[in-house]
């Protein structure tokens, strides 16, 4: 066991990726000489050369492009791309082109791409970079959309999803690739589709994702030193495969769910976790389902972030309304389009 951060677990994995099969290739910006994104790309051009990694001077829908076709030639592509915004210009041919290949040809083709996209808030980026767009991809039918939230998941879920015979959407939450765990790598964890419970309990459970999960961790903690609440923590892991049934089974058993994530409320991920358990669950819920996410707002500047972000405060709010202690505003957990 060795104390590694997220962002060496993702290299470790793209290294035994690349050692695995000729046919992985990462290409992307600043790959040369800044060893890419928060440097998860460090010493692949060393050892793999300048065909395997490089970092490609076009925009990033030649770079899309560039992957489709060699996807359709036998390549498994990692794409890096340096932060959520710069996602956004490959939307229109994600859509048309890498979701629907395999159901425009009938199954025969199929794209293993892999788009590593940086997200979140909480490193002082500004609103141009500090965007959680999980939403606009999980709507896209066609993608696996992958989120880890600990260090050994960041190991496991790359694998995966480079050898995964679909196109996958991995988002790295930008304030954890510093994240330190003592992880023994190569380490495989669960495959994609399944989540996982993070703390175990029976009186309320939150449901999170990738850099929410910390969040939710600690405010279970909380709620259990505060109120002698014990709260369980489920761990999405992967938005799309959904894990219906292990959300199901913990919420059908506590009576009370609550979602955290921390992009956007409106029309965000939550909303569709939210209608899924109301669906499901109806009959065994004790409260309304709630909700904890970023305002409605766009990205606030990086002193104004720590009131935009999900807090265990906030989320703490949300417990004791579903446990119908009413010692916090609505307004505090999540206000629809304000």
């Amino acid at each position: 066991m060795t104390a590694t951060t997220m962002a060496q677990a993702l290299s470790a994995a793209l290294h035994d990726a690349m050692r695995k099969s000729e046919r992985v290739v990462l290409f992307g910006g600043e790959n040369d000489h800044l060893d890419g994104a928060f440097h998860v790309t460090n010493g692949l051009v060393t050892e793999f050369g300048r065909w395997r990694c490089f970092t490609s001077r076009t925009s990033e829908v030649e770079n899309l492009a560039t992957a489709v076709g060699m996807a359709m030639y036998g390549y498994r592509p990692v794409i890096e791309l340096t932060s959520g915004a710069r996602a956004h210009p490959t939307f229109d041919q994600t859509i048309v082109e890498l979701a629907m290949m395999r159901t425009c040809t009938r199954g025969q083709v199929g794209l293993p791409i892999v788009l590593r996209i940086p997200y979140g808030g909480g490193v002082g980026e500004g609103p141009r970079h500090d965007i959680s767009s999980l939403a606009c991809w999980t709507h896209i039918p066609g993608l696996h959309t992958v989120a880890p939230a600990t260090v050994a998941d960041a190991y496991s879920l790359l694998r995966e999803a480079i050898d995964s015979p679909d196109p996958v959407v991995f988002l790295e939450p930008e304030r954890m690739y510093w994240l330190t765990e003592d992880v023994g790598l190569p380490v495989r964890t669960q495959p994609l589709g399944r989540a996982v419970i993070r703390r175990a309990g029976s009186s309320a459970t939150l449901i999170a994702c990738g850099s929410a999960v910390p969040i939710a961790v600690a405010a279970a903690d909380a709620a259990e030193g505060e109120e002698g609440w014990d709260v369980e923590v489920i761990d999405l892991r992967t938005l799309v495969p959904f894990d219906d049934a292990t959300v199901v089974e913990s919420v059908a058993r506590t009576g009370r769910a609550v979602i955290v994530h921390e992009s956007h409320g409106f029309h965000g991920m939550g909303a569709e976790v939210a209608a899924r358990v109301a669906e499901r669950c109806f009959g065994k819920l004790k409260a309304p389902v709630l909700r904890v996410a970023g305002w409605d707002v766009p990205s606030p500047a990086p002193n104004l972030e720590k009131y935009h972000l999900p807090s265990v405060d906030r989320v703490l709010c949300a417990l004791r309304q579903v446990h119908d202690v009413p010692s916090c505003p609505a307004h505090e957990v999540h206000a629809p389009g304000t």
